[in-house]
């Protein structure tokens, strides 16, 4: 087990209610474990906690690296991963933000809006 923090209950009301704002309505999520290389260079994975959640045919992940350090992703499948170009934030609302809006963005290209 890690010396990861685990959410602290501001952040995870940041999260929910960036969620409501962008999807319209109270968007179920999941507190989980994953496990990740913290930093490029480690081999070994270290357990980390992280939030869970679907929408519109799509996986979010925003995954704790520590106190103030979040990493993000979306993906429609194994094969179908994507990150937002920022390894690492500081601030769990533009987190937040950052991945809802490339998501969009990714769907609005591949044609895959569903509102």
């Amino acid at each position: 087990m890690s010396d990861i923090p685990d959410f602290i209950p501001e952040e995870l009301k940041i999260i929910n209610e960036t969620l409501a704002e962008r999807f319209g309505h109270k968007v179920d999520t999941q507190l989980v474990d994953t496990e990740i290389r913290l930093y490029k260079g480690d081999r070994e994975l270290t357990q980390v906690p992280a939030v869970y959640w679907e929408a519109n045919e799509c996986h979010f992940i925003i995954i704790k690296k520590g106190k103030n350090r979040f990493h993000n992703q979306f993906f429609y499948g194994v094969n179908k991963q994507y990150g937002t170009g920022i390894d690492e934030f500081d601030d769990i609302h533009k987190c937040t933000v950052t991945l809802l809006q490339v998501q969009a963005d990714h769907a609005l290209n591949e044609g895959m809006t569903k509102e």
